[in-house]
């Protein structure tokens, strides 16, 4: 899996992911200490409210920036966006009210919905081979995982000789590495993007288009399962262990380190199990595992037993989460990546902003055996609802039907534009006014602005048929 870091784009990537994704993490840390100064007893309130936000920003900003970003210098956005991210932090040791830490915490996560998939659709923009790319998705899974076992233990090793504050400002140092390890890429040319339209239009092309396709329906359920087992993971280990079982404080972080093992052991095995396989029935088999470790709660494990079931959940999640880019990368044209790595970036965090508060409420009200069986219930239900929608040959070529249609963009000449010339246009990829003659065809089809519809069975054999249209 290290050979992909052969390729020196991408190992630069890597480690700005690396170097960026610790310093967030030494942030979370100092966040929760100055909550603790600025609100006291009230704190787990602040926090509750600044992870709120994080995911509203999520949810509302990732799309903007990924229906933009195709008409923006890759390098130039992902830089700006470390510096912005690296000045703001900066600023959280200086605050002095709750309102404060709430607007920066908008603004700082408003910038990493932005960064992070241009970041992930840039990955993939270097490493064009699906293998290496799947060598990849693991390793950034691997980084993830890593980030959340040891960055508690770096910042309190830190705060034996910094302040908190001091962490802000490695974070800072971290974004602004980030940023100058980016600088240096030699990242592909770009093609250039057939869309056009305003800050609307191009704001819903990523949404309307993820949720046209079929295979990344089944993603998109899929991830409220992932979201469902998270949630009961990082609500409610603290109160299991040390409510229920009366166990420690290291007995809980043992649990959470058991979750976070089983999902690196699948993301290191992953390469491996996806080779000459479909991603399908892992991730749909990650989504039952999810299903059936949260149906196992509601016989009160043990200690020694729920660390076993937790790394059952790491491991159901990596199978559903480390594949995902795969999809959206077989789902989408090069230009319009951005758009797709965002939508699926908002829609996920959707699930968890849903997830989040029910595992609380049923933790906190009915009890945590409601939890368990309400969670469980919600992946099963998830698990099945994605095998209904995502289709079993969704890889293959879909014979479908071009009405005739004239219209304006940017394009080349390929497949679906065949048509004279009469020496004003200029070269490639160029833009004029050009006729689709009627055409019937078989392709594996991505929604774009030729394709603004997923095939639809016409009543002729395995034919496909869809109104060509704008996008």
């Amino acid at each position: 899996m290290l050979a992909v870091l052969k390729n020196l784009s991408y190992r630069r990537l890597f480690f700005a992911q690396v170097i960026a994704l610790l310093g967030t993490g030494l942030s979370t840390v100092a966040l929760a200490l100055l909550a603790y100064d600025l609100a006291g007893g009230n704190a787990g309130a602040v926090l509750g409210a600044a992870l709120a936000l994080k995911m509203v920003a999520y949810v509302s900003i990732a799309p903007i920036v990924g229906g933009l970003a195709h008409r923006l210098p890759r390098r130039v956005l992902l830089v700006s966006l470390d510096l912005l991210r690296a000045a703001l932090v900066c600023l959280l040791p200086f605050v002095t009210e709750v309102w404060q830490v709430f607007l920066l915490i908008f603004l700082l996560n408003a910038c990493s919905a932005g960064f992070t998939p241009t970041f992930q659709a840039t990955i993939a923009d270097v490493l064009p081979e699906e293998v290496d790319y799947t060598q990849a998705l693991s390793l950034s899974r691997l980084a993830y995982d890593l980030e959340n076992l040891f960055s508690p233990a770096l910042a309190a090793a830190a705060l034996l000789f910094l302040s908190y504050d001091g962490l802000f400002s490695l974070n800072a140092c971290a974004f602004l590495v980030s940023a100058a390890l980016i600088v240096t890429l030699q990242l592909p040319r770009p093609v250039a993007p057939e869309r056009t339209g305003g800050l609307w239009a191009n704001t819903r092309f990523g949404l309307e288009s993820y949720l046209r396709t079929p295979r990344l329906q089944g993603l998109l359920i899929l991830s409220l399962a992932v979201a469902a087992a998270g949630a009961m993971v990082i609500v409610n280990t603290v109160v299991y262990v040390r409510e229920h079982l009366g166990r420690s404080e290291t007995d809980t972080a043992l649990v959470l380190a058991a979750y976070g093992f089983g999902s690196m052991v699948v993301a290191l095995s992953l390469p491996r199990l996806l080779k000459g396989r479909s991603d399908r029935p892992l991730m749909l088999t990650g989504a039952f595992l999810l299903a059936a470790g949260l149906a196992a709660g509601l016989f009160k494990p043990g200690f020694f037993a729920l660390l076993p079931l937790w790394a059952l959940l790491g491991a159901g999640a990596s199978l559903v989460q480390t594949p995902a880019g795969r999809l959206l990368v077989r789902s989408s044209q090069e230009a319009d990546r951005p758009a797709y790595y965002a939508a699926q970036f908002a829609l996920s965090h959707g699930c968890w902003l849903l997830a989040y508060p029910l595992a609380g409420y049923l933790s906190s009200g009915p009890g945590l055996d409601a939890a368990f069986l309400v969670l469980a219930l919600v992946a099963l239900a998830s698990a099945l609802a994605a095998a209904w929608v995502w289709p079993r040959d969704d890889a293959v070529p879909l014979k479908h039907r071009h009405e005739a249609l004239r219209h304006e963009h940017l394009h080349v000449h390929d497949e679906h534009h065949q048509h004279d010339h009469k020496g004003f246009e200029g070269e490639e990829p160029h833009r004029h006014e050009h006729l689709h003659e009627v055409l019937e065809h078989s392709h594996p089809v991505t929604i774009d602005l030729h394709h603004p519809t997923w095939p639809i069975s016409s009543g002729r054999g395995n034919s496909q048929s869809h109104e060509h249209g704008h996008g």
